[in-house]
Formats: structure tokens, C-alpha cells, sequence
């Protein structure tokens, strides 16, 4: 009695709930065509959440596993409800089949019958099939992607987990079907601790642990009644929704005012904050990952000498007084680490007094301070962001000529498959489907590198927009630095230098950020 092996997979994970019916119907099919052909089901694997049109073979666990059993001579048969379950990737699946045909594996589908390659006729109609498969499986994602971004372009609400900081209510809006749909509304109370976080992460300098903390001794729960946890408040500083804009990949709707639960511009300062305290920019980190140490500069202060970055510590200066008694007094210092640790052979100063240092840094800042209110023109810094655009748009079409050039070369290659299944090409099967990974590579790293580009770009055009806005910020913090509290401080003077670096005999070396020097340098010419 020959044994079978069988196969299940729900297409996508947004599809799984939507689906959930959909594995038990196969496997009640495939155990009875496989009683009905005398055969023993030895082993079943399931697959839910599974793009058999985005997720290659290589990737997918049930694929490998069946691929070794097949080697160990474990099973006799591969059945599948329909052959699409084995993947719907035109230049690989029909590859994928035949290996387990010429492994001894016959390959059935309870709906399509035996794959067979015993000719040419064979190859073609096997990869014509998933050819077939593949194309429904892009019209399908297209249909979806374009339906979802019509309702996002038009403002509407495509239904998930609804944001903190709002609920559902019914407006009048109808779906195609006639039913009442739900659409959000600000949930007034839980929208004033959004923004308090916003204000926190942005004044205060709280990181998201902080935040969650703080929530929590707050007794406010997330809408699943849990507690909240730091990924909950890094999605809550993310969502664009906050602003007022619905979301849909790259597409971003017209703004909501009802929706707006906080600015434009302190969304965008809370984006500057995060990616700064991103483990991966910790090389170029400026800003505190916290704020709660003593010492006005954290994060952004370097030793002159070796180059590496300067931690803050305290110690204890203590004295006897003339009476006997001793009297201590907590100091706090900045140290090069890898001088006090001999990592090193920095020949610099070792550790510095916090106060003098922090009060020449506070001299500077108000000094910087005084020039902003002199001279409030914000032009000439426009016409230069607008130049460094005109820049990256060149490096976006040159990466767009690369990225067509390699999309023909695909298109090439795949046209070869038909005669490599055939015999009658130059490539060999092995030779075509690594020529095209190879090609697949590319375009991927073509297209990431576009992605950033466009970021970028899109970044040069947010502050292009908040030129005005970025100057009443200079002047707010200006008018508030002397009153502000250690940690508000803190978090402005992370925002405007870059870099401090240390010297013997406590000289200083300080580097703005591109926009505030920017500011200062064009105003004072």
C-alpha cells in the first residue's frame, strides 16, 4: 500500500481568520480521495499564514520538511487539495514538482489528477499551470491593494484593531452590500494621554519603557484590557493616524481634521527622537536614550583625543572639617571611558567637572538663542534645503534606470523558462532559476535603496514645510530654556548640538545640527 504525505496552506495571514474553515476542508477531501485510491495518509503538514505567491520554497518549513522526508524514502505520494497549495511562484514551483518526481514522488491533486513529466507536453502544461496560478495570485493582491487604497485616499476606515485614543461609531457610511459600517471618532479622554505621551517623549525625553510605566501607574489599560507594554507605545508614537491621516503603505490620505488628535510638526519631532534612540543608529546617536541623569549632556559628548563617547558618573568629594567632622558632597563628572578602563591610548583628559562643562554648553545655547531673536529670516535656509533636494531627486532617477534595466533582464529570463523546461534553451534548469534569484536580488536591492531615497526626499520636503514652524520652535525654546525643568533642558540641547568634544584644560568643541547652525550661520552673514 503506497503512503502519502499531504499538504495544506491558507493563502495569507490576513486571510487565515477569513479562511479558517478552509485547512479542515482539505484535509476531509484528500483523506477521502486518498480512501478512495487505497492509499495511507502516513504524514500531514499545515501551513497557515502562508503566501504561496510571496514566500519562496527555500523559506517554507513544510516544503523542506517534505523535501527531506522525500530523501529518507518516508513516503510514496505528495497529494494536495490543488496544485496552487505547493506555491503559485511561476519560476520556481514548477521546479519545485519536478525535484520530487525525479525523487521517486508521485504528486497528486485531489482536483487536477497526477503531475506527470514524462515529455515535454508534460513541462509545459506543468508550468503553464502555475504560470496561471501566479497571475491570479497578482491580480488578486492588486485587486485588494487598490480597493484598500480608494477607501484610504477617500478618507475611510478599513477596519482593524481600533487606535487608542478612539472608538468606533456608526456616521451613515455604507458598504456595497448596504450595511452600516463603522468609522472612528476621537475617544476624548484616552486622546489626552496620547497626547501627554507625544509631550513627554518630546519635552521630557521619556522613552517608550518610561512611558509604559506611566501609563500603567495610571491604571489606563489598552483596548485588549492589557497592560502597556513599550512596542504598545512605540506603535502609538508612529501612527500617522494621530495627525489626522489614514495610512495605506506609501499612499497617505488627505488630512482629517476630526480625526487630528495632535500636529503635523510634533508628530514629526517625536519621529526625529525615535530614530535617534534606534539601537540601529547607535553610532550616531545625539539624543539621551533617557533623560533622568544629572548631567546636562548625554548621548552626544565625546572625548577630543581618542573619539570615543564620554559617560557621566558621580562621586562623593568629602573633607574633614576643622571640628572633625566630614562633610560630603555628590559630584557629577563626565569620563572618558576607555581612558579610565585603559582600552585604549588615549592621551586625553580623563574626566571633567559636569558643572563647568555643562554651564559653557548653556552659555553657548544662549548665545545661539540671541542670534535667532536678532535676526528672524528664514529664506535663505529654504533655498539651501530645496538645493540638497534637488540632489537626492538626481540619485532617485538614476536609481530608477537601474532598477528598469534589471526588470528587463528578468522579464528576459523568464521568458527562457519554457525552453529550459523543454530542453531547448541555453540554461540549463539549475543555471536559469539561480540566474534569476540573482536578478530578483538585485531589483530587491534596487528597490530598497529607492525607498530610502524617497524617504529622504520626503523628509527634505517635511522640513522645507516646517521651515516656519522649526523657527517658533527656536524662539518657544529660547523664552522657556531658563525656566525649563533638568530633563526639558536636556532634551532641547539634544535636539540643537549634534556633538560635543572634550579637551584637556576643559576646552570645548561644539557642532550644531544641520538646521539649527544652518539657521545661525545664514542669519549672521
Amino acid at each position: 500500500m503506497k503512503k502519502v504525505n499531504c499538504l495544506y496552506r491558507v493563502s495569507t495571514k490576513k486571510q487565515v481568520d477569513i479562511q479558517k474553515d478552509d485547512i479542515p476542508m482539505q484535509k476531509t477531501a484528500c483523506h477521502e480521495f486518498a480512501e478512495r485510491q487505497g492509499w495511507t495518509i502516513t504524514n500531514e503538514f499545515s501551513e497557515k499564514g502562508v503566501s504561496g505567491f510571496k514566500t519562496s520554497a527555500s523559506n517554507r518549513d513544510a516544503i523542506q520538511d517534505l523535501k527531506q522526508a522525500a530523501k529518507n524514502g518516508e513516503f510514496d505520494i505528495l497529494l494536495v487539495f490543488m496544485f496552487d497549495r505547493i506555491g503559485r511562484i511561476d519560476d520556481e514551483t514548477p521546479f519545485v514538482v519536478e525535484w520530487f518526481t525525479k525523487h521517486g514522488i508521485e504528486v497528486w491533486s485531489v482536483k487536477e489528477g497526477e503531475q506527470r513529466f514524462d515529455s515535454h507536453v508534460d513541462k509545459l502544461t506543468n508550468y503553464i499551470r502555475f504560470w496561471q496560478a501566479s497571475g491570479e495570485s497578482e491580480k488578486t493582491s492588486m485587486r485588494i491593494k487598490e480597493r484598500m487604497q480608494q477607501l484610504v485616499s477617500e478618507g475611510n476606515y478599513t477596519g482593524g484593531v481600533t487606535p487608542f485614543g478612539y472608538q468606533l461609531v456608526k456616521k451613515g457610511r455604507l458598504n456595497k452590500k448596504g450595511v452600516e459600517c463603522c468609522d472612528l471618532a476621537i475617544h476624548e479622554e484616552e486622546a489626552e494621554y496620547v497626547r501627554e505621551m507625544f509631550e513627554k517623549t518630546i519635552r521630557d525625553g521619556y522613552g517608550s519603557h518610561r512611558l509604559a510605566s506611566y501609563m500603567n501607574s495610571q491604571g489606563i489599560k489598552t483596548h485588549n484590557g492589557a497592560k502597556f507594554q513599550s512596542n504598545t507605545v512605540i506603535r502609538i508614537l508612529r501612527n500617522r493616524l494621530y495627525t489626522g491621516h489614514y495610512t495605506s503603505g506609501s499612499l497617505v490620505s488627505p488630512k482629517i481634521g476630526e480625526l487630528a488628535v495632535i500636529s503635523d510638526e510634533i508628530f514629526l519631532q517625536a519621529q526625529k527622537i525615535l530614530d535617534q534612540r534606534a539601537t540601529k543608529n547607535e553610532e550616531k546617536r545625539e539624543i539621551s536614550r533617557n533623560t533622568t541623569g544629572k548631567t546636562l549632556l548625554s548621548g552626544n559628548v565625546y572625548c577630543k583625543s581618542c573619539g570615543s563617547r564620554i559617560v557621566s558618573t558621580t562621586y562623593s568629594d568629602k573633607y574633614t572639617k576643622k571640628d572633625g567632622t566630614i562633610s560630603e558632597t555628590k559630584m557629577h563628572r563626565y569620563l572618558c571611558y576607555h581612558k579610565s578602563r585603559k582600552l585604549n591610548n588615549c592621551d586625553g583628559q580623563g574626566s571633567y567637572i559636569a558643572e563647568k562643562i555643562d554651564a559653557a554648553v548653556i552659555q553657548t545655547v544662549h548665545e545661539m538663542f540671541d542670534r535667532i531673536r536678532e535676526q528672524p529670516e528664514a529664506v535663505v535656509l529654504e533655498r539651501k534645503m530645496q538645493s540638497q533636494a534637488q540632489g537626492l531627486k538626481t540619485a532617485k532617477k538614476k536609481l530608477q534606470l537601474e532598477l528598469e534595466k534589471n526588470t528587463r533582464q528578468l522579464e528576459k529570463l523568464q521568458l527562457e523558462i519554457a525552453d529550459s523546461l523543454t530542453g531547448d534553451s541555453v540554461y540549463s534548469a539549475e543555471d536559469l532559476s539561480l540566474a534569476i534569484k540573482t536578478v530578483k536580488s538585485k531589483i530587491t536591492a534596487n528597490e530598497q535603496k529607492l525607498s530610502e531615497v524617497e524617504t529622504e526626499l520626503e523628509t527634505q520636503s517635511q522640513s522645507l514645510a516646517m521651515v516656519g514652524t522649526m523657527y517658533n520652535s527656536f524662539l518657544g525654546w529660547a523664552n522657556e530654556f531658563d525656566s525649563a525643568t533638568a530633563e526639558q533642558k536636556k532634551m532641547i540641547v539634544g535636539q540643537i548640538i549634534k556633538r560635543v568634544e572634550l579637551e584637556k584644560d576643559y576646552k570645548i568643541h561644539i557642532e550644531f545640527n544641520m538646521d539649527y547652525e544652518q539657521f545661525c550661520h545664514e542669519w549672521t552673514e
